[in-house]
């Protein structure tokens, strides 16, 4: 059998070479606090290294206060390719998650939610390299142009799911652009794994990445049509599980059947809900 060019992506990410990434190969970034788990941090920063060719964008959905921006942008800078790194979210967050992330990082208190200064601050080493475009990601879409690397962080309903799906989707490069799904394997957002088994025949699973990353390759970019047909809103609870069980056949030899598992018992403990932090824990 012909060995074809998707073969040595699978067999590339099979390697996991991310995981070779040291915390100084990312320096200053790591100066920016995240959420993102070590191993995702060092797939962000190789991802926008040692993938991305600057054939078009790279794009963080859901960038909290710059975060996985900075890792993003650090590897596009050490590749020296033209890229772009486009930032979006509505930067604002609560006097909890503000103590929980920023104080550890050192950043002194303010008040009031607006956290966009404070981004801009962070990310002023790549200022040049970096667009931050604040708001509802949703509302906002995308400017244009082809996307190469579009990382997700901001699927927290489903509505919002399938519109960002129809605003970025059709703009990734065919044979070579990767998604990053940062919560697929969250149970908060058993949705989103649902989504892009709807979409299969238009992305190869490449790589799980703990603890709830999935990334995937852009074999041919969704249109309209296609997007219609994969939409989550008005999934019936039982349409919903039935693609997380397609979803975890299809994904069986990434040895994540125990996070299907949760997946498929938080849909069935919140039977009708659509909404990220309106999701109760499942029984244990």
């Amino acid at each position: 059998m012909t060995r074809t060019a998707e073969d040595d992506i699978r067999a590339r990410f099979a390697a996991a070479p991310w995981k070779g990434i040291t915390a100084e190969q990312m320096a200053p970034a790591l100066r920016v606090p995240t959420m993102l788990s070590d191993v995702e941090q060092s797939l962000y920063f190789w991802a926008a290294r040692d993938w991305a060719r600057g054939c078009g964008a790279i794009v963080d959905l859901g960038c909290f206060v710059g975060g996985s921006t900075a890792r993003l942008a650090e590897g596009r800078r050490q590749a020296g390719h033209g890229a772009r790194v486009h930032g979006f979210d509505r930067f604002t967050a609560s006097a909890g998650l503000k103590k929980r992330l920023f104080d550890p990082a050192g950043i002194p208190p303010f008040d009031g939610r607006d956290i966009l200064p404070l981004a801009r601050r962070l990310l002023d080493p790549w200022s040049p390299l970096i667009s931050l475009h604040p708001g509802e990601i949703e509302d906002n879409g995308w400017p244009g142009g082809p996307i190469e690397l579009l990382a997700l962080d901001a699927s927290k309903t489903t509505g919002a799911m399938d519109r960002m799906a129809a605003h970025f989707f059709p703009n990734l490069v065919p044979a070579g652009s990767l998604v990053i799904q940062q919560d697929y394997f969250h149970w908060r957002q058993p949705w989103i794994a649902v989504q892009m088994e709807r979409l299969a025949e238009h992305f190869v699973p490449l790589a799980a990445c703990a603890p709830s990353t999935m990334v995937f390759l852009c074999r041919t970019p969704p249109d309209a049509g296609a997007l219609v047909r994969a939409a989550c809103d008005r999934l019936s609870d039982a349409e919903l599980i039935a693609g997380l069980e397609a979803a975890r056949a299809r994904l069986a030899p990434f040895g994540q059947d125990h996070r299907f598992e949760k997946l498929i018992a938080a849909a069935r403990a919140n039977p009708g809900q659509r909404v990220a932090w309106k999701l109760k824990p499942p029984a244990r």
